[in-house]
């Protein structure tokens, strides 16, 4: 299903009652993000299945500015290290942000900072999984698969302003 953002748009998909893609259709690595996600599940893009009006109505809610964590059933698809590394990228809080080195020391490959940073633009389940909550080692603003402008939006909604 497409979500049509503030931001911009997202493509969400489901597999077996799971969210596996919520992914910025502008992304430079927005087709890899497919092939990966559909090459590890049976996926499907419908938009009137419970789970996608569910993400689809918590997407409404945090674009408004009200939202709680996400309570989202999620299935990952990417290897171990990736995993690893947006699971970390799940633990910031809202309106927190850490830097790429912060996340590299989480995941457990703290000398892996561009390996970590590969994994990191690979996320297929942005907002849900918080990738643009990483910022430089100067604080500031880094590369983000939906622009440095969906970024800023993101940012703001949580009440950063960098």
């Amino acid at each position: 299903m497409i979500y049509h953002s503030p931001a911009g748009e997202l493509l969400l998909a489901e597999t077996d009652g799971w969210l596996c893609m919520c992914d910025w259709t502008t992304s430079a690595r927005h087709a890899s993000n497919i092939r990966r996600v559909e090459r590890a599940f049976d996926v499907s893009y419908r938009d009137d299945t419970p789970l996608m009006r569910r993400a689809a109505a918590w997407l409404d809610t945090y674009f408004s500015g009200s939202a709680t964590a996400a309570d989202m059933p999620i299935r990952l698809a990417g290897t171990e290290f990736q995993k690893r590394v947006w699971q970390a990228l799940a633990r910031i809080p809202s309106g927190h942000t850490t830097t790429y080195s912060d996340i590299a020391r989480m995941a457990g490959a703290d000398r892996a900072i561009r390996a970590v940073a590969q994994a990191i633009g690979g996320n297929a389940l942005s907002i849900f999984i918080p990738c643009h909550r990483v910022i430089g080692k100067d604080g500031t603003l880094t590369g983000y698969a939906g622009g440095l402008e969906a970024k800023k939006t993101l940012l703001a909604l949580e009440g950063l302003h960098i």
